[in-house]
């Protein structure tokens, strides 16, 4: 079996547990964690992810953050300003996390306690939001389970996006192969 079987497996496995409904947000988000190398490969077969999902009777959306800063960026009044010196525009995280925010938990509202919102595209937002910040700003409206397909590490509830940031910790599950 390669990593990716052993993931949705993984995957398979928690999805068809029982879901506590009482509890709060991060005891409600779930990392899908894997190295950075099989992120193609992983977007490749999400949708096995989302029959995982399906075959377990529950909902499934997915929110895509993948184009979430380009699209963001084009409808900005600033964005000339910013791509000749970004150095000088720290308040466009800020408003570029607001609305991250906001795209996230359009998605989680839309949701009901049965239902996984599936965030893929984490990666593209190094750089410009730690995703614990976004995670944060979201969990109170997690009604089912928010799965974050995450390029990264987890290592002793250590999460370190693409191997390449200062870890935060967070209590959310972790789904490793």
């Amino acid at each position: 079996m390669s990593k990716i079987d052993d993931l949705l497996d993984e995957y398979e496995k928690n999805v068809r547990r029982p879901w506590r409904k009482r509890v709060d947000g991060s005891q409600k988000v779930w990392f899908v964690v894997y190295s950075p190398n099989y992120e193609r490969e992983i977007r490749a077969r999400v949708e096995e992810f989302e029959m995982a999902t399906t075959q377990a009777d529950h909902g499934w959306t997915r929110c895509d953050l993948t184009q979430a800063f380009p699209e963001w960026m084009a409808q900005h009044e600033y964005r000339e300003g910013y791509f000749e010196d970004p150095s000088g525009f720290d308040f466009i995280k800020e408003d570029f996390l607001a609305a991250l925010a906001d795209r996230v938990r359009s998605a989680l509202t839309g949701a009901d306690e049965n239902t996984v919102v599936a965030l893929t595209g984490i990666g593209t937002l190094f750089g410009f939001v730690h995703v614990s910040d976004l995670i944060e700003k979201v969990e109170s409206d997690i009604r089912g389970r928010l799965v974050v397909f995450f390029p990264g590490r987890h290592e002793q509830n250590t999460y370190r996006l693409l191997d390449a940031r200062d870890g935060w910790d967070y209590l959310a599950m972790p789904i490793k192969a």
